[in-house]
């Protein structure tokens, strides 16, 4: 029977601590979707591509104005009159180093992606750029801008306007760690009822397909490194194999928790990706990628606002559908999961150094990564034994470990590479369950263990349906498909956290002491005004 006693304030069906309706709902939509891809496996292929052509077609202004606007809103608060708010209040002190923070952010924000897309994207674009003549110098430039744009400031404002909303709603307001507590202003009360229940719905949803399609890019690309290593085919019935290997080591990491298993692997693979673009960089045109990173940034700051506003209004083509929408869409599938995890690490952050940390750094990260592995490739495409961009025509997972090939230790280092693509994917599991787990469970931080293996579980096997069902293709349109809704969140959003930062911001009082004299800084203190909200569980 369900233990309803108002002494532990818990609703718990069956030994599981979760909110029934959304619990139960966003399981079996995905289980409905699950089995109706399996049942119809023959004729989804041209349904996702169908779905994805017409998003792409009369959807994907929208996501260019909800990635523009959200960007906008996210750098106002980074120089507004927020930024010394502390989230947790003013006496608020870190639970992870600053070393072990930036770990979580990019492992959970960017891993699997970045090594799957980090070569093949600006390949890709030199060879078949949509604005100029392909595989010239000024292709390159543009390859890297365009590159730049989908993996820049855009998705990281993101993720940081979701992980502030939470933290904040969260740890200043007192309302449990769900995307629905973020509306609170807006809706008050009803945020516990059938409106609440949706937004949380939507958000699970959104989640476990947007992780879904990075564990399938990841597969896939393990797959292309064990192939390129020791033959083994690539074919789906491999990468569901890897898929359900892979959850297993997945299991561990949750039964170890965050800091024992999140964090230690988070650690290992940023040590080891970091290695691996290091003896890139000092092997590889070390020169051309020091010039290339200066001016690739620099190109891109002076036609951020052109390529971020560009629709192929007068072009008539549908280049995008296939990068741009599917990137807009992928990052906003993606940001619950990433926006909560950030938002579960990032206790004791002001708002200032929380958006630093998460949308200036993890950029910058970004963009020394594209700039050594896709310059790199740019270079032996243009100066070298080429090779590489027929490669990426041809099977766009082997880009990575072809421009190993040009390497010493080749074998060694695509070895690397293959475990660096299977930590991440532990970790993007392991973070997307527990993610998806505290929303389901109404918003507690730390639900029973049982539930995020459940969820661990089905995200592989959504993962693996997918590939069944489609491939790459199928992959995109879920991510779309998912974040199209969830983009009317992400801007209602924007609007609840402004309400309640204000509100934050006229209960406080300001006071120097002579501690705060040391440094020279102001340090803000809740007064007997401060506005909370209360933590009620939402059943």
């Amino acid at each position: 029977m369900p233990d309803n006693s108002p002494e532990t304030g818990e609703h718990r069906w069956y030994h599981l601590d979760v909110h029934p309706w959304v619990f139960f709902t966003s399981g079996g939509i995905i289980i409905l979707f699950v089995a109706l891809t399996l049942i119809f496996q023959r004729n989804v292929d041209d349904f996702f591509s169908t779905v994805q052509s017409g998003i792409g077609t009369y959807a994907g202004w929208f996501f260019v104005w909800t990635m523009n606007i959200i960007l906008v809103y996210v750098i106002s608060l980074l120089l507004g009159r927020f930024g010394g708010i502390r989230l947790g209040g003013a006496e608020a002190v870190p639970e992870f180093t600053t070393l072990g923070w930036f770990s979580m952010l990019f492992s959970a924000g960017m891993g699997i992606g970045l090594l799957f897309y980090g070569v093949a994207e600006p390949m890709f674009h030199f060879i078949a750029s949509p604005l100029v003549e392909p595989g010239t110098p000024e292709a390159a430039r543009v390859a890297m801008d365009i590159t730049f744009l989908h993996w820049g400031l855009h998705p990281w404002a993101i993720y940081a306007i979701v992980g502030l909303s939470l933290a904040f709603f969260s740890f200043n307001k007192g309302l449990p760690l769900s995307i629905r507590s973020v509306f609170y202003p807006l809706l008050g009360e009803r945020i516990y009822g059938p409106i609440g229940n949706i937004i949380d719905i939507m958000a699970t949803v959104a989640t476990l397909f947007g992780v879904a399609t990075s564990l399938g890019l990841g597969v896939q690309q393990v797959n292309a490194g064990l192939n390129h290593l020791f033959g083994i085919p690539q074919s789906t019935l491999v990468q569901v194999i890897l898929i359900a290997c892979i959850t297993l080591i997945a299991t561990w990491s949750v039964v170890r928790g965050i800091s024992a298993g999140i964090k230690l692997l988070s650690q290992i693979n940023v040590f080891c990706a970091a290695a691996l673009m290091i003896f890139v960089l000092m092997l590889g045109p070390t020169l051309f990628i020091m010039k290339a990173l200066l001016e690739n940034i620099g190109f891109y700051l002076q036609n951020l606002p052109q390529l971020a506003t560009w629709n192929e209004t007068y072009e008539a083509t549908d280049w995008q559908q296939g990068w741009t929408v599917f990137y807009w869409g992928w990052w906003i599938s993606w940001s619950p999961f990433v926006g909560m995890f950030i938002a579960r690490v990032s206790y004791g952050r002001t708002i200032a150094e929380f958006i630093k940390g998460v949308l200036l750094v993890p950029t910058l990260i970004t963009f020394i990564w594209i700039t050594v592995f896709g310059n790199s490739a740019i270079n032996i495409e243009m100066f070298g034994a080429g090779g590489i961009a027929k490669a990426v025509q041809e099977n766009i997972p082997v880009s990575l470990f072809k421009l190993l090939e040009n390497f010493p230790l080749g074998s060694v280092t695509s070895m690397v590479a293959v475990i660096v693509v299977i930590t991440f994917f532990v970790t993007s599991s392991d973070s997307g369950s527990l993610v998806i787990d505290i929303i389901t469970a109404g918003g507690n931080p730390d639900p029973p263990i049982i539930q995020r293996l459940f969820w661990a579980v089905l995200e592989g096997v959504v993962a693996a349906v997918l590939l069944l069902g489609g491939g790459l293709v199928a992959l995109q349109t879920a991510a779309v498909t998912t974040g199209l809704p969830f983009s009317v969140v992400l801007l209602g959003m924007c609007f609840a956290l402004h309400k309640g930062l204000a509100e934050y911001k006229e209960g406080q009082s300001f006071e120097f002491s002579t501690e705060d004299a040391k440094t020279g800084e102001f340090r803000t203190r809740p007064s007997s005004r401060l506005p909370t909200y209360g933590r009620r569980r939402f059943w």
